[in-house]
């Protein structure tokens, strides 16, 4: 990338080639749409483990292993896929990504075995990876001049939706019709999503994705490390716990099925509140807000145990937990856009595949800890890890202070180019 090339965060050059501004944004709400698609599947079999445990005959912690595999998957191939294809042009890219998806849900959804659930799960994974290589990028890329952050909290919307609706709506219809409907139900979905992208997105050559040399540069920029450190340990927390949620709130807390479920409600749902908190807020206060989100989601996770019990208390922190941990989210997405404006693609490749890293741990870390100790004293795992997650992040703040406290949407200086940028 030259000097003069224009960040893809905040470039205004080739504006009269996009699509008009209603256009932009429907294009930015079908990738959002594409976001609900993605996440619902990654996360559906949360609110099915009992379920497709008892259909193969498995027990829950072994199961709940399809976590790891998956975001293990998705960890080890994000950056090589993106490397694969960086010369492809996108919107070509994203439509045969869904392509794969689709396949991929209707094999899981005919599964006969376990072993070939997870077959159609790795084909999802496969198609994941790359999702999430490119989405983010490809959102401010479209959005109108001025609208890259909103562009930013719609995409997340997307998340959040598949949090409050994805999730609970695949577990209801996976108890009323069986899990591999919810399966198929996502193939339908997703094919919808994909006829909609090819109306609606604008030919998207590959710009600023960045190449293998990119790694090596990226890895020298300090802040950005402690950023990717911090994800593996918070989402690894995260997960330790969430993962298991079904089963921890039925069979540890002794709630019933529909508290279970509006557990899953409230999660998703106040995730949108957290979206909207970080476009309020998460500009004018970028280190206040990332602390109080992860501080947030450490006291929830300690929290659990005791609040798991009764029905309000534990109503009230999933709500909490689901704005924190939306929260978290966004802000280490936009800083990470922030900092590597030269390699967007190749750096969300990384952050996406250390997320799913820290999925990945986390369900596994859940499984033992489940399996050695008892679910019930998963809460406390994660909470430990994520105050451990909090110690880090205060003193990469003290260690990197100017990095961590420019806001979104003020210049930044790529490192080894010296340009300014903008988020």
């Amino acid at each position: 990338m030259t000097a003069s090339s224009p960040s893809p965060i905040d470039a205004k050059s080739g504006q009269g080639d996009h699509p008009a501004a209603r256009q932009q944004w429907l294009a930015v709400i079908a990738l959002a749409l594409g976001a609900f698609v993605f996440n619902t599947s990654e996360f559906v079999p949360v609110g099915l483990l009992s379920d497709i445990g008892a259909s193969f005959g498995m027990p829950t912690e072994h199961v709940g292993l399809m976590l790891t595999i998956y975001a293990w998957t998705v960890a080890l191939g994000s950056l090589p896929f993106m490397l694969l294809t960086k010369a492809v042009e996108r919107r070509r890219l994203l439509l045969a990504v869904f392509a794969l998806f689709i396949v991929s849900h209707v094999v899981s959804g005919m599964a006969w075995s376990f072993a070939s659930l997870m077959v159609g799960r790795l084909g999802v994974a496969t198609a994941h990876a790359v999702f999430w290589s490119i989405t983010a990028s490809l959102a401010v890329r479209v959005a109108p001049a001025g609208r890259r952050v909103q562009a930013l909290s719609l995409l997340a919307t997307g998340t959040s939706l598949a949090m409050v609706l994805g999730i609970p709506l695949g577990r209801v219809v996976g108890q009323a019709l069986g899990w591999r409907t919810t399966f198929l139900l996502i193939g339908g979905v997703a094919l919808v999503v994909m006829l909609c992208l090819r109306a609606l997105l604008p030919t998207l050559p590959a710009d600023n994705v960045g190449s293998a040399r990119s790694v090596p540069v990226l890895l020298r920029r300090g802040p950005l490390l402690a950023l990717f450190a911090l994800t593996v340990l918070l989402v690894t927390a995260q997960f330790s716990t969430y993962s298991y949620i079904e089963p921890y709130v039925q069979g540890v807390a002794h709630q019933s099925e529909g508290v279970t479920t509006l557990v899953l409600l409230l999660f998703g749902g106040m995730g949108v509140v957290g979206s909207l908190l970080f476009s309020w807020l998460g500009a004018r206060f970028p280190r206040g807000f990332l602390v109080a989100a992860i501080a947030g989601m450490a006291l929830c996770l300690l929290g659990l145990h005791s609040a798991a019990p009764h029905v309000g208390p534990l109503y009230a922190l999933a709500a909490v937990w689901g704005v924190a941990a939306m929260g978290f989210g966004l802000s280490m997405q936009a800083k990470v856009l922030r900092l590597a404006p030269d390699a967007t693609d190749v750096a969300m490749s990384l952050y996406s595949g250390l997320f799913n890293v820290g999925i990945g741990g986390g369900a596994l870390l859940g499984s033992q800890v489940s399996l050695r100790w008892g679910m019930g004293q998963i809460g406390w795992v994660g909470g430990g890890l994520a105050m451990v997650a909090l110690a880090w992040a205060a003193f990469s703040m003290w260690r990197w202070a100017a990095a961590f406290s420019l806001p979104t949407g003020a210049a930044a200086i790529t490192p080894h180019t010296g340009v300014k940028k903008s988020l």
